[in-house]
C-alpha cells in the first residue's frame, strides 16, 4: 500500500489527475488529523510524542513550582516578620492587635490629630532608628562602613494653603510643591524641619502628605533545609503621613521593600551550598528545554493543521462549489494546542525569571511576577491533561457538557451581570456613606458576591448605621431582593443551563452527534468501508453522490474506469483499517 495513507502533511494540489483519487486522499489526511493520539498509535503505530512530552513537562514543572513556592513563602514570611518588627520600633502608638487581619477590624485606623503628635511620631522613629544596635534583629545601617545615614523627610504641601475659617475665606494655590529635609539625629525633628523650610513651621493646612524615609540591612539564617543558604536584604523603611482628605485626621503607615543582595560569606558554606543553585539551574534549564520542545511541536501541529484546512477548502470550492462551513473551518483550531502554547510561554518567563532571582540577579518586585507566571502556566498545564482523559468515554461527557453549555452560560452571565451592575451602584451610592461593606465600589460588588454564596449575611443586616429610617428600610428590602433574586432565581436558571447541556449530550450519546459538512465528508468513507466488509463492492460514487446532494450540488456519472479505480482504494483502506 502506498505509504502516504496517513500523511499529516498537506499541499494543495491545482489539478489533481483524477478526482476520486485526489478526493479520497484528502479525506485519508482528514481522518488521520481527526484521530487521537491512541487512534493514531492502531493506525499506523505513531508514538505520540506530543502526549510524552506533555507528561514529562507536568512533573518537571510541577516539581518546579514546589520548590519555588516553598522559597517564595520564606521569602515573603521573613518580609512581613520584618515588617511587624519596624511597625513596633519606629510607629508610635503601634499595638499588636492591628497584626491580625481581622473584619470588621478590631480598632480605628492608625493616626494623629495633634500637630505635637506629628512631630513626636517623627522622633520616635528616628531614635528607633539611632538605637538599632539594641534591637534583638541583625540589623546594621545601609552604608558599607555601618556608619548612621540621616533619615530623609519628604514634603508634599500645596504652594499656597492658609485658611481663614473665622471669615470663610482662604488662600489657596493647587500647585504641589515637595521639599526634601534631613532629620538629625541630636536635636528635635521640629527643629531640622524648621532650618530645612527657611525657619517656618510646617503648615498643616496645606500638608498633603509626608513621608520619613531610612534603609537597614541585614542576614537571614534560614535553616528550612539541607541545601537553604543565608539570605542577605537590604529593607527601605517608609512611614508614610496621609492628609490628603484634609479632614483633621492624618493617617499613618509604614512599609518596608525587601530587596535580597549578594551575600559575601564565609567561603566554605558559599562552596558547599552551591550543590542547591546548580540542582535547581539544572531543573529551570530542564522546564525551558521541555516546554520550548512542547511549543515547537504544537506550533507545527496547529500550522500542519491550517494548510491541511485551505487544502480541505480549496476542494470544496473546486468540485462542490461551496465554502466550507464556518463549523467546519473550526474542527481545523484545537484549541488545546493554544492553550498549551500559553502554558509553556509562561513557564519559559517565569523560569528564567525565577533564575535571575535564584542569581539574586533582580531589579523590583519579580517574586510576584514568577509566581504569577509560574501558577497560571502550571494551572493551564494540569487543565491539559483534561483533554487526555477526554478519549475516555466517561470522562468525556464533563468535558463535552462544559463545551456545549458554554455559549449559554456566556449570555446567561452578561444578562446576570447587566441586573449585578445595577445593585452595585445602587447599593454604592445609598449604602456607602452608612455601611462598611459598601464604602467603595469594589468592596460593594465583592460583599453582593459574598451574599450570593450565602456569606456573612447577618453582619451584612446588622452593621448598617442607623442615620435615617428610610436608609434603613431601603437596606433591607434592597438585601432580601437581591439576595432572593440571585440565590433562588438565577442560580437555579444557572444550573438547569448546565443540566440542559448534560442531558443533551447524554441523549447524543443514544442517538448519535449532530454533523457539520466537514465530519459528513471524512464519514462518508466509513460507510463505504460497511459496504466493502459486507459485499465487498462499492456502488457507483454513491457515498460522494449522496453528499453532493446534501450540499445541493448535483452530481455526474463517473466511467467504468473511475469507478474500478475507486474500489481498489477503498479496498486497500478497508484493509489497512
Amino acid at each position: 500500500m502506498d505509504s502516504s495513507f496517513f500523511e499529516g502533511t498537506s499541499t494543495i494540489e491545482e489539478e489533481p489527475l483524477d478526482y476520486k483519487c485526489y478526493e479520497t486522499k484528502l479525506r485519508r489526511k482528514l481522518i488521520f488529523f481527526f484521530m487521537n493520539p491512541i487512534e493514531k498509535w492502531h493506525a499506523r503505530r505513531q508514538f505520540p510524542f506530543k502526549f510524552l512530552v506533555q507528561i514529562i513537562k507536568i512533573m518537571l514543572v510541577t516539581i518546579q513550582l514546589c520548590l519555588f513556592a516553598h522559597s517564595r513563602y520564606n521569602h515573603v514570611n521573613y518580609a512581613s516578620d520584618n515588617k511587624v518588627t519596624f511597625s513596633h520600633l519606629f510607629l508610635k502608638g503601634w499595638d499588636p492587635v492591628r497584626e491580625v487581619n481581622v473584619y470588621p477590624p478590631a480598632v480605628g485606623p492608625l493616626a494623629i490629630y495633634k500637630k505635637n503628635e506629628f512631630y513626636g511620631t517623627i522622633d520616635y522613629a528616628v531614635t528607633g532608628y539611632q538605637d538599632i544596635a539594641n534591637t534583638i534583629g541583625p540589623y546594621s545601617y545601609a552604608n558599607e562602613d555601618n556608619n548612621i545615614i540621616l533619615p530623609v523627610l519628604q514634603l508634599v504641601q500645596y504652594k499656597k494653603g492658609l485658611i481663614f475659617g473665622f471669615n470663610e475665606s482662604y488662600i489657596f494655590d493647587n500647585e504641589l510643591v515637595t521639599k526634601y529635609c534631613n532629620i538629625s539625629l541630636y536635636e528635635k525633628s521640629v527643629e531640622s524641619i524648621k532650618r530645612c523650610l527657611n525657619g517656618e513651621e510646617i503648615n498643616f493646612s496645606a500638608l498633603v502628605r509626608g513621608k520619613l524615609s531610612f534603609s537597614l540591612k541585614s542576614v537571614n539564617f534560614n535553616a528550612k533545609g539541607l541545601l537553604s543558604q543565608p539570605d542577605c536584604y537590604k529593607f527601605n523603611i517608609e512611614i508614610s503621613f496621609n492628609n490628603e482628605d484634609m479632614d483633621g485626621q492624618m493617617s499613618l503607615a509604614l512599609d518596608a521593600e525587601p530587596i535580597r543582595l549578594m551575600c559575601k560569606g564565609d567561603i566554605k558554606y558559599i562552596t558547599d551550598s552551591n550543590l542547591d543553585y546548580v540542582l535547581r539551574s539544572i531543573l529551570n534549564f530542564f522546564v525551558i528545554l521541555i516546554c520550548l520542545i512542547s511549543f515547537i511541536l504544537c506550533m507545527r501541529a496547529i500550522i500542519r493543521a491550517q494548510q491541511l484546512k485551505y487544502e480541505t477548502i480549496h476542494f470544496f470550492q473546486k468540485f462542490y462549489k461551496k465554502d466550507l462551513s464556518l463549523e467546519g473551518r473550526w474542527e481545523f483550531w484545537n484549541l488545546w494546542y493554544i492553550m498549551i502554547l500559553v502554558n509553556d510561554v509562561l513557564i519559559i518567563i517565569g523560569s528564567c525569571i525565577k533564575e535571575e532571582i535564584e542569581r539574586k540577579q533582580f531589579v523590583g518586585d519579580q517574586w510576584n511576577t514568577c509566581s504569577v507566571c509560574l501558577g497560571i502556566g502550571n494551572l493551564l498545564v494540569w487543565f491539559g491533561v483534561l483533554r487526555y482523559l477526554g478519549f475516555f468515554k466517561t470522562y468525556n461527557v464533563v468535558i463535552l457538557t462544559l463545551k456545549k453549555a458554554f455559549p449559554k452560560v456566556i449570555r446567561f452571565l452578561f444578562c446576570a451581570l447587566l441586573i449585578y451592575a445595577g445593585f452595585t451602584f445602587c447599593g454604592w451610592l445609598i449604602l456607602g456613606p452608612y455601611h462598611t461593606k459598601f464604602r467603595t465600589l469594589a468592596s460593594t460588588s465583592e460583599c453582593l458576591f459574598a451574599l450570593i454564596n450565602g456569606d456573612d449575611m447577618y453582619a451584612t443586616f446588622s452593621i448598617m448605621v442607623v442615620k435615617s429610617p428610610m436608609l434603613w428600610w431601603f437596606s433591607r428590602i434592597y438585601l432580601y431582593v437581591f439576595i432572593s433574586l440571585y440565590i433562588y432565581v438565577v442560580l437555579s436558571l444557572f444550573i438547569s443551563i448546565i443540566m440542559d447541556a448534560y442531558e443533551t449530550i447524554k441523549l447524543y450519546y443514544t442517538d448519535g452527534f449532530p454533523k457539520n459538512d466537514l465530519q459528513l465528508f471524512v464519514l462518508e468513507i466509513d460507510e463505504e468501508f460497511s459496504d466493502l466488509n459486507e459485499a465487498i463492492q462499492i456502488s457507483n460514487g454513491s457515498g460522494v453522490s449522496r453528499f453532493k446532494e446534501r450540499l445541493g450540488v448535483k452530481t455526474k456519472e463517473r466511467d467504468s474506469t473511475e469507478r474500478s479505480t475507486n474500489a481498489t482504494i477503498y479496498q486497500s483502506i478497508s484493509f489497512t483499517f
